[in-house]
């Protein structure tokens, strides 16, 4: 893979290509907790620790990458493409999502060949509090840099109380961009990573594909379709559970009970909610059809994105550009901290939960613990039955 110079302002990237495949891989292993617990290792591994992009080129790379598809395979393209290139780009995008993919695999195959779920429910209840503390010191560090002025504040402030009531993140980015190209550099701050908001536009729009009827389950009619739902991947990954629902219950492809399963599968996995279809692909055409519904699902995303990431280098001195992200980043700041308060009251229920997202919070933002080490122990205390 080569690199592109004119799209990087580094001669030098400050991570070589390898390294940078073995860390998106390496979070792409850990990452449980759906796409703001993931940018929340992105941010601590490559950009505090490596230095490998700059804070606020990041963040506007997160925001770039709510447009379409899941944000965080979004980024992990967006990091590579600045430092590397589109080949860059999109290695890195799919070292990110190889770990969960090849889980869903597995899975599957357990999951068609005897009946049954592996039982990892316990373990996985564990995990809750810490991907709060890791999004919640995630939101610290990088709200430290991204807001130095009341508009900024006021933007953060606006942005998390629009995400507590699920608006669409695309609408919350589009509204704090137009504010910050009214507002000029009055608003301007650092960047910061966004929750994935609703998915009302992204249910509408697939919602309005032309019905299928009785399609065969041929392996280029799964790509087919596949690629129209991945066209109008708006919202975040759990925008697909009611629209997988509709589409394959309507097509024949899974009963309801499997697709509940399948749901409950890809929330075993550390990557995106969007591995659903590689569940589906699986109960389709084994292998092959796991890995033919997740790329065209991804396709369309992976498209605008490479896209968006090329121009970027082009756009991003411009004034318009400037004051568009700078209304942005602290917009993003909000939406990181409104996704911990969202996902606190199915999470932190009890003591035991509560215990331990203090000891998370201590771990990993005084003594700066890996994540994994943490992770690893909420999900020891879940399989033992101590938090649930």
């Amino acid at each position: 893979m080569t690199t592109e110079p004119s799209h990087n302002d580094r001669a030098v990237p400050a991570i070589s290509l390898p390294a940078l495949l073995l860390n998106f891989l390496k979070i792409g292993a850990i990452g449980f907790g759906g796409g703001m617990a993931v940018i929340a290792l992105m941010e601590r591994d490559l950009i505090r620790k490596r230095r490998a992009l700059d804070a606020e080129e990041f963040l506007q790379g997160v925001g770039l990458g709510q447009v379409l598809g899941p944000f965080a395979v979004n980024t992990a393209l967006f990091v590579g493409n600045r430092l590397y290139g589109t080949l860059g780009g999109l290695a890195c995008a799919f070292a990110f999502m190889a770990p969960s993919v090849l889980i869903v695999i597995l899975l599957s195959w357990l999951y068609f060949s005897f009946h049954a779920i592996p039982a990892l429910q316990g373990a996985i209840g564990g995990l809750g509090p810490v991907v709060i503390a890791l999004i919640l010191v995630a939101a610290w560090s990088m709200g430290r840099k991204a807001i130095r002025s009341w508009p900024s504040v006021l933007m953060a402030a606006l942005a998390l109380t629009l995400s507590l009531f699920k608006i669409n993140a695309v609408y919350i980015l589009a509204g704090a961009g137009i504010i910050g190209l009214i507002a000029g550099k009055r608003i301007k701050a650092k960047d910061k990573p966004q929750a994935s908001g609703g998915g009302d536009a992204s249910v509408a729009a697939i919602a309005a594909l032309p019905a299928v009827g009785s399609v065969s389950a041929g392996i280029f009619n799964v790509a087919w379709v596949f690629l129209k739902i991945g066209c109008v991947f708006f919202g975040g990954g759990f925008v697909l559970i009611p629209v997988l629902q509709q589409r394959l219950g309507a097509l024949g492809w899974l009963t309801k009970k499997e697709f509940v399963d399948g749901v409950a599968i890809s929330n075993l996995t550390p990557g995106p909610i969007a591995v659903l279809a590689t569940f589906a692909g699986f109960h389709l055409h084994g292998v092959m059809g796991a890995l033919v519904a997740t790329i065209a699902l991804f396709t369309p995303a992976l498209i605008l994105m490479t896209f968006m990431s090329r121009e970027y280098a082009r756009l991003k001195d411009a004034p318009y550009f400037k004051n568009f992200m700078g209304g942005v980043t602290p917009a993003v700041v909000g939406m990181v901290a409104g996704a911990a308060v969202l996902l606190s009251p199915g999470i932190l229920h009890d003591i035991a939960a509560l215990g331990l997202l203090a000891a998370a919070l201590l771990l990993l933002a005084r003594f700066q613990w890996h994540p994994a080490w943490v992770l690893a122990i909420g999900a020891a205390l879940g399989a033992i039955g101590i938090v649930r």
